[in-house]
């Protein structure tokens, strides 16, 4: 006796293509896109790190005018007026004590001007000024390359995630329909249950793969979001036709380490520190060597004198003031000795930076460089994925596969396009990078790699 299995066959294929064509609706509404030119220049005024870099070379800057305004005269004035009591006891021929009380008021009225002759300390102190703007204006430009590869890193992980969703969302109809096919061949009699199950599991799975990449989509959008600080609706997609797997130029990796070091605003920032620590050093020593002023005072007073009341003086007085130190209990030749190993601390610092930057520009290079043979392999996979697809379909319907050689065959081919888009992507952001490590991430270089992409 065969026994047949009846399956309703119409409402849950019918649910699971409403649900998967509606999630492809909601990706597709119309909205305005933002690309990644609009995304970097939004983010150029609104990143929060930026404009906390931006503020920070502002008030480094003042430091300059700062430290030179204590080699410039220093002209000061000073008035005060006292209302005096003064009580005197004296004793009289009878040798008997007699007090007296007497009120007056006093003024007195000083202009002072000083005029640093020799001051090591100030000389050191206004080339240190420098080198710390030096260190802020190289860290924000540093800041101003960092925000080129965020916003690129960020933008196009978005778009990794948006291209996840939509394989996602395929796939759920393409195994829809191989469960379809399955029950009708069982109903037929040719099939087996094994199938409906098979595609039944792929597609249970397939729905919880969905809800983790709604929520990639929706975190990766946030970190875009956070940086422009304004909603963002929709993303630009890679048209692939204009993007050129062209390796870096000069396409020799020396070259681009030798351009790093010299034009690198890390290392220029830790040039910068340096140059501070060897200021410090010469602030340090100073304090062994005597400073030389030009002075110049006017002052006039009015009853400063207990004695006689209402004296009455004018006094001018231009010189110079010599101040030589002698003995300050070693704190000098300590903070010598504390300076040079700051010294040593920022030099091997430097080269600590240098030896990461080489490794970075050898990284990044590769990125863009390796890429370029595995996208091609890839769109290679991809060409072999789609035609064992297609056989292996045709040959279902002939009898000779089964669903599961079918869903296997889909899901190879997902997996090729999805390595495929993160291998593009990891090109892009490889080039970013690069260019970054040498300066080289402006507005121009975003815009290039923008033209590669389509609203």
């Amino acid at each position: 006796m065969k026994q047949t299995l009846k399956i309703k066959t119409t409402k849950p294929s019918a649910r699971l293509r409403i649900a998967a064509g509606s999630a492809m609706l909601a990706l597709c509404m119309p909205a305005q896109a933002l690309d990644l030119l609009q995304v970097y220049q939004a983010a150029q005024a609104q990143d929060a790190s930026l404009q906390a870099a931006k503020a920070n070379a502002a008030a480094e800057r003042e430091r300059i005018p700062q430290a030179r305004a204590q080699m410039l005269p220093n002209l000061s004035a000073n008035l005060s007026r006292n209302e005096n009591h003064l009580e005197s006891t004296t004793p009289n021929f009878l040798g008997q004590e007699q007090t007296t009380r007497t009120g007056y008021p006093s003024s007195n009225k000083t202009l002072s001007l000083r005029q640093p002759l020799y001051r090591p300390q100030l000389a050191a102190q206004y080339r240190q000024a420098k080198a710390q703007v030096e260190d802020a204006e190289a860290a924000l430009a540093l800041e101003e390359q960092n925000l080129a590869v965020r916003v690129s890193s960020a933008y196009f992980e978005a778009m990794l995630t948006h291209d996840q969703l939509a394989l996602v969302l395929a796939q759920q109809v393409a195994y829809t329909t191989q469960l379809d096919a399955a029950r009708k061949t069982f109903a037929a009699g040719s099939g087996t249950r094994t199938d409906i199950d098979e595609a039944q599991a792929r597609i249970d799975m397939n729905m919880a793969l969905e809800i983790e990449a709604r929520q990639n989509v929706t975190y990766t959008l946030q970190q875009l979001q956070k940086m422009i600080n304004q909603p963002i609706d929709k993303l630009a997609s890679l048209d692939v036709s204009k993007l050129e797997l062209a390796p870096p130029q000069p396409a020799n990796l020396e070259d681009w380490t030798a351009r790093a070091e010299q034009s690198s605003p890390q290392i220029q920032s830790l040039k910068a520190r340096v140059d501070v620590a060897r200021q410090e050093i010469e602030k340090a020593k100073s304090g062994h060597y005597p400073t030389l002023d030009a002075i110049a005072q006017w002052s006039e007073s009015e009853s400063e004198n207990v004695t006689n009341t209402s004296s009455r003086y004018t006094n001018n007085l231009v010189g110079l003031q010599l101040s030589v130190p002698l003995f300050a209990g070693g704190y000098v030749s300590a903070s010598v000795r504390q300076t040079q190993a700051l010294l040593l601390r920022a030099e091997q610092t430097l080269e600590a930076g240098r030896r990461e930057l080489s490794l970075q520009v050898h990284k990044e290079f590769r990125g863009v460089t390796e890429n370029i043979p595995k996208i091609k392999a890839l769109e290679q996979a991809l060409r072999s994925a789609d035609q064992l697809v297609l056989s292996s379909s045709k040959s279902f319907q002939a009898g000779s596969r089964t669903v599961l050689d079918v869903l296997n065959a889909e899901q190879q081919r997902v997996m090729v396009l999805r390595d495929l888009a993160q291998a593009r992507y990891v090109y892009l952001i490889s080039k970013v990078r690069l260019l970054a490590l040498v300066g080289g991430a402006d507005e121009a270089a975003v815009l290039e790699v923008n033209a590669t992409l389509t609203p």
